[in-house]
């Protein structure tokens, strides 16, 4: 790679923080479309046309008799008025429109980036990639939609939601590993231990697992029902019947509310108790202060977002802090995903076979 190339880009680093701060936008609305009703009022996908909204009363009129032709209102919203249709329509609509913006922002971005040449052949070839990855994750929110059309359906597919969740994750996360790359994060000035690294690992898995697990939570509307902490329907757990009473079984870790929130639950106890053993080992090893720094946070970020999570469950769910629920795991997600990237990459002098050759930075 050029020389030129190695140093900090302002446009490419810029460039990538706005999409990034626009994809953690997307998932806070599209947690907001979700919690309104609003995820099925648009019932076509049109990725040109449709970003144009109604315009007039006859257009409006012909978007809500589309919608009044679809399981959700027959079952569920029946006698639904244009003005509260008009609210879910928007919500939706503001949801696309935000994609249509992340997909704009990405393309001009890069097609500047590699016209100036401000990243490399192979950087150029990544972000292509990664641009392949927002359009497939776009294409599967509209496989999503589609699966809340069928016959009989009143809300998307649980797995199709978490599917579209975690795309989303992936796409996020892929921006933040060019950020590192780019130097936007700056490098760890000593090398981790093992069990630094392994710990790091550890706790970005179990992250993204709990998003995961919180996406089939939202896609079920788990979250309201057995709404008491710590207990749960009187008990640790619901009883087994009450756990595995869909047939056949493995579709009651998608479908039965009782398993999927428990599934929540557990991962949550167990990603805390991950991050406060993550925290101790780099707090007792030679990692760098930065290193020692982020674990901190990742404790104090974490101890927060299950303070929200119980919060939110026990008050059923308001949006204000259903939003604030599903804010906070993008943050913690984003803190693993660059705590992972940096442990794993220290200054080149380190890299050199000198662990103690520069000093650490001065707070």
């Amino acid at each position: 790679m050029p020389a030129a190339l190695t140093e900090p880009r302002r446009f490419v680093r810029a460039w990538l923080l706005l999409t990034l701060a626009l994809v953690a936008l997307m998932v806070v609305v599209g947690g907001a479309t979700r919690l309104t009703g609003s995820g099925l009022s648009i019932t076509e996908w049109k990725p040109v046309a449709g970003a144009l909204p109604p315009i007039g009363e006859a257009a409006w009129a012909d978007e809500f008799a589309k919608y009044r032709a679809s399981p959700q209102y027959k079952l569920l919203n029946e006698g639904m008025s244009l003005g509260e249709f008009q609210f879910i329509y928007w919500w939706e609509w503001g949801h696309r429109q935000l994609g249509r913006v992340i997909g704009l922002v990405f393309a001009l971005g890069l097609l500047i980036a590699a016209v100036t040449r401000r990243v490399s052949l192979k950087e150029g070839l990544v972000l292509f990639g990664m641009g392949l990855l927002l359009g497939t994750q776009g294409a599967i929110g509209w496989v999503m939609v589609a699966s809340g059309l069928q016959p009989g359906m009143t809300a998307v597919a649980p797995v199709k939601l978490t599917l579209h969740l975690g795309f989303a994750l992936l796409f996020f996360a892929t921006l933040l590993l060019f950020l590192v790359h780019a130097g936007q994060f700056g490098r760890d000035q000593r090398a981790s231990t093992p069990g630094v690294r392994a710990g790091a690992h550890g706790v970005l898995v179990l992250t993204f697992l709990q998003i995961l697990l919180g996406g089939l939570v939202a896609g079920s509307r788990a979250g309201f029902t057995f709404n008491t902490w710590p207990l749960m329907d009187g008990g640790f757990s619901p009883s087994r019947e009450s756990l595995f009473a869909v047939t056949p079984w493995w579709e009651n870790f998608v479908d039965n509310v009782a398993l999927v929130q428990l599934n929540h639950r557990l991962a949550a106890y167990a990603l805390l108790a991950a991050v406060i053993a993550y925290a101790w080992t780099t707090l007792r090893s030679s990692a760098d202060r930065r290193a020692r720094r982020r674990a901190g946070w990742l404790v104090g970020l974490m101890l927060a977002q299950a303070g929200l999570g119980i919060a939110t469950l026990v008050m059923v769910v308001p949006l204000h802090l259903g939003l604030a629920h599903q804010f906070g795991a993008v943050v913690v997600f984003a803190l693993g995903v660059v705590n992972l990237a940096l442990v794993r990459r220290t200054a080149p002098a380190l890299q050199a076979g000198s662990p103690r050759a520069l000093p650490e930075p001065a707070e």
